[in-house]
């Protein structure tokens, strides 16, 4: 395992911040209000270190490397004019959808696999044509060298 993963200790206790959506033993999800107050903190002069120290989460655990990614990942929220909201949406679950919702969404990928299906048979109707073409013609060159 790499230096760089959770332990389960290491995630329990770092679930135990309020500032922390979810963790895995490979990265860590933070809330908005945790970026927006390690942003005005961050941007008053405080280190980083400190900052996640006060917020209950220890800095030792996170590494030099995950520190040194928050501060830019923040940098490079600030920026964007959606501020600091998850722009991540992720699949739309199918639990969700009603009967009408599921049987347009089924519809689509019907026509969808409809036309994938129609441009494979074009493309091995095409590859024939080319191979019949080439045995043709390699055929009458190879008839030509033996005469």
């Amino acid at each position: 395992m790499g230096s760089n993963y959770f332990t389960e200790e290491q995630q329990e206790q770092l679930l135990c911040s309020p500032y922390i959506d979810k963790i895995s033993e490979k990265s860590i999800t933070y809330t908005k209000e945790f970026k927006e107050r390690f942003s005005n903190e961050y941007n008053s002069g405080k280190i980083p270190s400190q900052i996640l120290f006060d917020m209950g989460i220890d800095p030792h655990i996170l590494g030099k490397r995950r520190k040194n990614s928050i501060v830019a990942r923040v940098k490079k929220y600030e920026l964007r004019p959606e501020g600091f909201e998850s722009l991540q949406k992720g699949r739309p679950s199918t639990k969700e959808l009603s009967d009408d919702e599921r049987i347009n969404r089924l519809e689509q990928k019907v026509a969808y696999l409809k036309q994938e299906n129609e441009f494979l048979k074009k493309n091995i109707q095409v590859d024939r044509q080319a191979n019949w073409k080439y045995k043709l013609n390699h055929a009458s060159n190879i008839n030509l060298s033996k005469k």
